[in-house]
């Protein structure tokens, strides 16, 4: 048997832990597998301590009830509090899919605590005094800002498309070009989705070229919708042709189709004037005569998680009839924040400077520059085990929208001189609160154009900790 068989015959039981009167104190506080967990989590701790040291440098302290009862603490801690937490962004992309896509405004942040903390007039008719229609409270706004006829909203943009399939073309035809069969983030699929609808799909043109006689040629009896579908997540260049929305809205006029658009990541505003690349607007979208069009809510638009639909009122009507809208429906909170967020863009250039994620997106470099220099002035004088410095770079608009936009930025750059890079971005993501970042050339990149300027003692406060971790496990 060698030297750590030896050491770890030494380690405690789970029976053993809790049999002690400290551990019968937690059990009446916490359900019986949390604390269970946590011993043995706490075991598996010591365990790994001990395979790491000289057998004949461990101490027997370190099996002792004593040391193991803090690791057990803190498993129980680990176990009780939330799982979904706060994170620092600093890995410069705006709308991360991954970190919860877009932060909220204030407003609409207070406006959805208002309604959760008391009754709200969800489904009530203030004026007439009887039932009501919850998409009323933001389908005007919806409207005025896009001149749509009608408009509803759903819990996700994927809803939104299925409800839409589904309402249109169960059982038919929906004709779409082969090069728009997109795929975004999650593994949806819109021939997929076209399939769990009812609908069938109809593929026309080839991956880069597509015209608009593809369309009138697959055109037949069967046929229930033509739908275009945005490339917002991808570009095709070089040889390529596609048709225009307002061609193919022509075309389903003279065959009586609707024709839909599934917009992905919209916006009402042309962000183009803000030195971003040019992407078609809601109101651009509706003013075609299009049908219905489909986007998300968290994402350019920067509010809550939904599905906005928007289109010819006879279309709303029947989405708003169909039964997969219950299933599908969006709830207090997120109706509270997505009509808080609507309307701010009646005030154009207040939308751009408060909505979050418009104000990143717009942010000019010598804003970031300064903001990357106060992270540094905190940590001047710290950093003994890294170089550091700043360093121009470009970050990513993300979300599934504008993919070949680069966005100037200014980074902090730290290279760590005794451990690995790897080591000290763990100790960042799991610190408190994470702070999540990216890797480059074995160099760390923090990222300043998606860290807010409040974060900036939190964001150093966490670098110093990760360090000092970092340096003093080897």
């Amino acid at each position: 048997m060698s030297l750590h068989q030896q050491v770890l015959r030494k380690i405690p039981k789970v029976d053993e832990i809790l049999s002690r009167p400290e551990i019968g104190d937690l059990l009446k506080i916490h359900p019986r597998t949390v604390v269970v967990d946590a011993i043995r989590q706490g075991l598996g701790q010591l365990r790994e301590e001990l395979l790491i040291k000289t057998p004949s440098k461990i101490e027997d302290s370190v099996f002792s009830f004593e040391h193991l009862y803090p690791m057990i603490q803190k498993g129980i801690e680990l176990q009780v509090q939330p799982r979904l937490r706060r994170v620092i962004n600093a890995t410069g992309v705006v709308i991360h899919t991954n970190l919860g896509r877009s932060p909220l405004h204030p407003q609409a942040l207070q406006h959805m605590i208002d309604i959760s903390k008391t009754y709200s007039n969800l489904e009530y008719d203030l004026n007439l005094g009887e039932r009501g229609d919850r998409y009323s409270h933001v389908e005007g706004t919806l409207c005025r800002l896009s001149s749509a006829e009608s408009a509803m909203v759903v819990n996700n943009n994927a809803g939104a498309v299925l409800l839409a399939l589904n309402t249109l073309a169960e059982g038919r035809e929906v004709i779409v070009s082969r090069g728009e069969l997109v795929e975004i983030g999650g593994a949806f699929r819109i021939p997929d989705v076209m399939k769990r609808s009812g609908a069938l799909l109809k593929e026309v043109g080839t991956t880069n070229r597509t015209h608009l006689n593809d369309y009138q040629k697959a055109i037949s009896s069967q046929t229930a919708l033509l739908l275009k579908v945005h490339t917002s997540n991808f570009r095709v260049v070089g040889f390529t042709s596609s048709v225009p929305l307002q061609d193919l809205v022509q075309l389903g006029k003279q065959h009586d189709l609707p024709v839909m658009e599934d917009l992905g990541s919209g916006c009402f505003l042309d962000l183009s004037q803000y030195g971003l690349e040019k992407e078609v607007t809601v109101p651009e979208v509706v003013e075609t005569g299009v049908d219905v069009v489909t986007f998300s809510g968290d994402k350019l638009l920067g509010g809550p998680q939904a599905g906005i639909l928007l289109g010819k009122k006879s279309v709303m009507d029947a989405m708003k009839a169909n039964p997969l809208t219950r299933a599908l429906r969006i709830d207090k909170l997120t109706l509270a924040t997505l009509e808080s967020t609507l309307l701010l863009y009646f005030d154009e250039k207040r939308a751009m400077r408060e909505i979050p994620t418009l104000r990143m997106l717009g942010l000019d470099l010598s804003k970031l520059r300064r903001r990357a220099r106060r992270l540094s002035k905190r940590l001047s004088g710290v950093i003994k085990e890294a170089e550091m410095g700043l360093r121009e770079d470009v970050s990513q608009v993300g979300g599934g929208a504008l993919p070949l936009q680069e966005l100037p930025t200014m980074t902090l750059i730290i290279k760590p001189r005794n451990f690995s890079v790897n080591k000290l971005e763990e100790n960042l993501r799991k610190g408190d609160p994470p702070i999540i970042c990216r890797i480059s050339k074995d160099e760390l990149v923090l990222d300043m154009r998606t860290v807010f300027d409040e974060e900036i003692p939190l964001l150093a406060q966490g670098i110093k900790k990760a360090l000092t971790t970092a340096s003093q496990t080897k």
